[in-house]
């Protein structure tokens, strides 16, 4: 275990094996953990780097209201931290943060071996209505207010379990931790609609590896499937749909994330 400070915030990350690199971000609220499963198949060909956002996981309080070009930097800033200015990585991002690991690849692309995006989010048509301001002083008070009642910890670690069992689930009984999502969750608009302008402005890297996961529990997951297939192509990737399979797919199907990741990059 690690600790980093990145703008004033002390980042938990941690880093296991050994060889060419990949960095492993979750999805909205998630935490370094949800990873486990993924690293045993990963670590004996791979230096495996996860961390937590900050207000997530371990990490300190987030100071300000996230962006896609800051979270893009953050990966980078891990990187440099923890391995020294690290050669090209894989960079895999699960639901929110396949915004920012596309983000990275664009914005780094000499820092970048291959792009892995499980079960990422989709926008087709990002647009954001209510003001930045309102929205992120709203979910301020908003987590003000359900922290000075008790509802992190009377609801929050028993609403974890239920969506995946972990021992880290007491995590969701901090004020914190809930702060950081509620931003998270309210500047989602914000991260998809400059990810579109970034498509406009920045290509990908020539030749760069891409690989979509797209979980799929049964039939009626059509739309998505077809929402995550637009996704590859327009990434000029290839997609894998897993079935059965849910959001958390680094939990339901580790091997196929793990397979996705040493197929990309550093061949």
């Amino acid at each position: 275990m690690t600790f980093v400070r990145i703008g004033g915030v002390p980042h938990h990350v941690r880093v296991t094996g050994s060889g060419p690199v990949c960095v492993l971000s979750a999805g909205l609220g998630l935490g370094w953990f949800d990873w486990d499963p993924v690293v045993p198949l990963l670590a004996p060909h791979r230096t495996v780097v996860r961390f937590d956002r900050p207000g997530l996981g371990l990490s300190g309080h987030a100071r300000v209201a996230p962006t896609l070009r800051a979270e893009a930097a953050r990966i980078s800033q891990i990187l440099d931290a923890v391995l020294g200015g690290a050669p090209r990585a894989t960079v895999v991002g699960h639901s929110l943060a396949g915004f920012h690991a596309e983000a990275f690849a664009r914005l780094y692309p000499r820092r970048t071996a291959g792009l892995v995006l499980v079960d990422s989010s989709v926008e087709e048509r990002a647009r954001v209505i209510v003001p930045r301001g309102v929205r992120t002083g709203g979910a301020g008070v908003c987590g003000a207010l359900l922290g000075a009642v008790g509802v992190p910890r009377a609801v929050g670690p028993a609403l974890r379990r239920r969506l995946a069992p972990t021992p880290w689930a007491s995590l969701y009984g901090s004020r914190r931790v809930w702060r950081a999502s509620l931003m998270e969750y309210v500047t989602y608009g914000d991260a998809a609609a400059e990810l579109s302008r970034l498509r406009r402005d920045v290509p990908l890297g020539a030749g760069l590896p891409v690989t979509v996961l797209a979980a799929a529990a049964g039939p009626s997951e059509r739309g998505w499937v077809a929402r995550q297939r637009g996704l590859a192509s327009g990434l000029g990737g290839s997609l894998r749909v897993l079935r059965p399979c849910g959001h958390l797919v680094m939990r339901d199907r580790p091997g196929d994330v793990a397979e996705a990741v040493l197929g990309g990059g550093h061949l």
